[in-house]
């Protein structure tokens, strides 16, 4: 027997997805009318520039970034093109590599976050109380307390 969604389950799911998917295209449209590289650039560099030596292994990397894990070594030969980062080798593990943000890629970062704050104070807290915002807390901690 196939299990259907109820009504409140079904508008629950699809209104999360769909917010999610308006909110990211609302960030990478700001970003580009800026002059911005994408969302997934700016969330590899927030990730980098977050530690304190600037420096992540790709699997590391892969599974902190916020967006799709899609390829993230394809993400970041990109940003090494761009001189946002360079890759190292890990000494320790010849089969390791490290992202390091560079100079120019905590600039870069720095000078984005401004569009992206805009766009989530615009869009998301904005639409939030206090209140609601504590209990989307309680309720994403839920959904990932129950996956891991």
């Amino acid at each position: 027997m196939v299990k259907k969604f109820s009504d409140t389950e079904s508008r629950a799911w699809t209104g999360f997805i769909k917010s999610q998917q308006i909110l990211l295209e609302k960030v990478d449209e700001e970003f580009k009318i800026n002059g911005f590289p994408p969302l997934t650039w700016y969330d590899v560099l927030l990730e980098l520039d977050k530690v304190e030596d600037g420096r992540l292994r790709l699997n590391i990397l892969g599974k902190r970034i916020l967006l799709s894990k899609y390829n993230v070594t394809r993400l970041v030969k990109r940003l090494e093109e761009a001189g946002l980062l360079k890759r190292e080798s890990c000494k320790q593990d010849s089969r390791g590599v490290y992202a390091v943000i560079t100079h120019a890629g905590r600039k870069l970062r720095k000078r984005m976050w401004p569009v992206y704050y805009s766009v989530i104070k615009r869009y998301f807290l904005s639409s939030l109380n206090e209140d609601e915002l504590t209990k989307l807390i309680e309720c994403m901690d839920n959904i990932r307390n129950n996956i891991d």
